[in-house]
């Protein structure tokens, strides 16, 4: 079992970059661990991942370019960095884990038994 607590939202102007965290109570390479968004009034959204015992990072293809993972190992934190926010990246961002998820399920939220309570982030002019 793992605990996840996101930090780092926020309000921000167009254009402008946060960085979130997502720590876990163990580490962290034991899980595929991932980012989602979820705008208001909408589902959640896969936006980048780190598979389990895999560093190579997987985005939608709406936020290449944009945002970017990486990960502190000692401090069991996955971090992601958004660049270039727009309006539309409105939303809570939750960090989830799972420790037996197949890659063909990686994008969908339902299949995750592990979740942070989510982070706000507001973009505005």
């Amino acid at each position: 079992q793992v605990q996840l607590v996101e930090t780092g939202g926020g309000f921000v102007q167009p254009g402008g970059s946060l960085r979130l965290s997502c720590s876990a109570s163990t580490r962290t390479t034991a899980y595929t661990i991932t980012w989602f968004h979820q705008a208001p009034a909408k589902g959640r959204e896969f936006m980048a991942s780190f598979k389990r015992n895999n560093g190579n990072p997987i985005y939608a293809d709406s936020v290449k370019g944009r945002f970017s993972l990486s990960r502190d190992n000692a401090k069991n934190t996955v971090y992601l960095q958004m660049n270039n926010l727009k309006l539309e990246d409105t939303g809570v961002y939750y960090c989830a884990a799972d420790a037996h998820l197949i890659t063909s399920r990686l994008r969908s939220a339902e299949d995750y038994d592990y979740w942070g309570q989510g982070t706000q982030v507001t973009v505005s002019s």
